[in-house]
């Protein structure tokens, strides 16, 4: 499972010029489902992502959590975080979660989110979609279920 979390001002999802979701203050997160992801990696990114004290105290440091500032989440699929580009130009996805498997965790991560935050929207799976990102920071980290990075 990998994630490209980017802290924010605000985020919002369209998906055919509609606005389907939006968040202000809080995260972004862009979710990877990987061939062989469990529940438990869900849960455990999960926890990472809530817990990662990326928010600025009164001193300016980065010393709080999502969980201290009540900020928003709002999870986007994206099948593309695990594409493989070592080989020629085409980037290979044969380490993409088929279709089906990927979306049941991906709505299992997005239900576990509504249990711990309180504002938590979601993109719409296997959808085309622009996402507008007003980045604060800019603040973006990676994380990956199996610790490559």
């Amino acid at each position: 499972m990998r994630l490209v979390i980017q802290r924010v001002e605000k985020t919002s999802v369209f998906v055919n010029n509609r606005l389907i979701s939006s968040i202000g203050s809080g995260l972004l997160v862009f979710l990877g489902i990987e061939k062989g992801d469990t529940t438990a990696d869900a849960d455990r990114m999960l926890e990472k992502t809530i817990h990662l004290r990326i928010f600025e105290d009164r001193d300016r440091k980065m010393n709080l959590s999502l969980m201290d500032v009540a900020g928003g989440m709002l999870v986007i699929s994206q099948f593309t975080l695990l594409a493989d580009c070592r080989k020629g130009r085409r980037p290979s996805f044969t380490d993409a979660e088929d279709p089906t498997a990927a979306r049941d965790l991906y709505e299992y991560f997005i239900r576990r989110a509504a249990q711990r935050v309180a504002c938590v929207a979601a993109g719409e799976f296997q959808a085309m979609m622009k996402v507008e990102i007003v980045n604060d920071g800019p603040v973006t980290l990676l994380l990956d279920s199996k610790n490559i990075f």
